[in-house]
Parts: C-alpha cells; sequence; structure tokens
C-alpha cells in the first residue's frame, strides 16, 4: 500500500513543492526591494517552514532534536552530511534563529525560483568547484560575515550528495578556510537521517510515510584543535548516530 501511495501522493506534493518556490520567488523580491535583508529573510524562513511540512502530504514524520543546545553569541559553523536537495530547508528552518548561510556550488545560484535568489542575496558562499582560489575567497567572505554577525555557515564537507545515506569521507579544507576567517565560530555537527530514504529513486516515486529527523550534536569547540582531526571527529560522531560503521 506505501508503494501505491508513493506513486499517487508523489506528484501532488511535487505541485505543492514547486508552486512554494514560484510563489515565494516574487516575495522575496518585493521584501528585500521595499524592506531589504530582514523581510526577505522571514519570507525565506516561512517558505522552507512550508517546504518541510508540506511532506506529511506523503505521510512522513518530522523531528527536529537538540537544537537547544545551540549556543547564544558565538558564530556557528554548521557541519552536516548531505543526502538530497530537501537537506536545505530543515536547515533553514531549524537554525532560523542563527541567519543559516551555505556554502553551495554556483551553478544553484541561478535558474531555480526562490533557492537561487535567496542563494545570491542571502549571504551564501556559491563557489566553482574548478576554481580553487575563487573557492578560498568566497567561503572566506562568507566566514567574515558570520564573525561579524554572530550568523551561521552550513557546510556539507561530504561535497557531493550521498543517494544511499552512507556517510562519505569529509574534506577539511572548507572548514578550515571557515574557521580561519571567523576563530570564535563553534562547530555545530547536525545530523539528517531519513531523506535518502525519501528520495531513493529521485523524485519518483518518493517513499511514503519515510520517517525524517533532524537532530543537533553537542557542538564542539575548535580552538586550539587540529582541522583535520577535528573534522573526522564530527564525521565519525555523525555516522555513529546513524548506526553507521565508523573506520
Amino acid at each position: 500500500m506505501k508503494k501505491v501511495l508513493g506513486y499517487l501522493l508523489t506528484p501532488v506534493y511535487m505541485f505543492v513543492f514547486s508552486l512554494l518556490l514560484f510563489v515565494f520567488h516574487p516575495i522575496q523580491v518585493i521584501c528585500r526591494r521595499l524592506g531589504g535583508y530582514h523581510p526577505r529573510k522571514k519570507a525565506v524562513d516561512i517558505l522552507n517552514f512550508l517546504l518541510i511540512y508540506s511532506l506529511t502530504i506523503l505521510g512522513c514524520r518530522i523531528r527536529f532534536r537538540g537544537f537547544e543546545l545551540l549556543p547564544e553569541g558565538r558564530p556557528l559553523i554548521i557541519v552536516s552530511n548531505h543526502q538530497n536537495t530537501l537537506d536545505i530547508p530543515p536547515i533553514v528552518w531549524g537554525f532560523r534563529k542563527h541567519h543559516p548561510k551555505f556554502v553551495s556550488k554556483k551553478e544553484l545560484g541561478k535558474g531555480i525560483p526562490s533557492i537561487s535568489y535567496n542563494l545570491r542575496h542571502g549571504g551564501s558562499a556559491l563557489i566553482d568547484r574548478k576554481n580553487g582560489r575563487q573557492s578560498i575567497v568566497e567561503i572566506t567572505r562568507l566566514g567574515k560575515h558570520i564573525e561579524k554577525e554572530n550568523y551561521a555557515a552550513s557546510i556539507f564537507p561530504e561535497g557531493t550528495r550521498s543517494k544511499t545515506g552512507q556517510v562519505k569521507t569529509f574534506q577539511p579544507a572548507g572548514i578550515a578556510s571557515l574557521l580561519r576567517a571567523a576563530p570564535s565560530a563553534i562547530i555545530v555537527p547536525f545530523v539528517i537521517d531519513g531523506n535518502s530514504q525519501l528520495m531513493p529513486k529521485g523524485y519518483y516515486p518518493m517513499t511514503f510515510g519515510t520517517p525524517l529527523t533532524y537532530t543537533v550534536l553537542p557542538p564542539i569547540d575548535p580552538d586550539g584543535r587540529d582541522v583535520k582531526e577535528l573534522t573526522l571527529e564530527v564525521e565519525q560522531q555523525i555516522k555513529r548516530h546513524l548506526g553507521q560503521e565508523v573506520g
């Protein structure tokens, strides 16, 4: 029955998902032009709340855990596993009080209603994976921004999505660049659990009744720590939380 419901309800969900992106794109533009950053951010927060909870159309059970562990008054570097494009809304909504920005490939900065506009105008770092110098400059700019404003930067150090949900090796370079530019930041391991099971074959059909859990693990103060060791520790913590073997 779940398989049948997945086939039947995926088009309904995708219609709602697409409609939200198209409706909120002009809302973002208007908010930014009339009120600047904060009204536009409020629109983005509402959009991502709706994007997450519209998954209840597919019978998803959605839980946010551990957000009470987040410190106040310090910039955050959110280090997360990466399963699919639906990883973004829970970060935007869950960390909304911390104004999360993203380290994202530059291709996402154009052509996608609402999402591309938010990446371009919300302070995120759009990097060219083929241009190491440009990537470092962009990530450093983002790090300085979160340091100044006590905001959050979100990075997926696997580099690419894991379609199976099996966590890939974390690369430390992006985290190192952020820490150099934001020396007072604290590392926040963030676990995305369920998004890969929701979309095992891509966008059609999606799996009906998938439990989705988004968990903040205890933050780690990076002061005096080797970045490679720190990155490995975060990777292993996320793997343990997901019940995956730690090498």
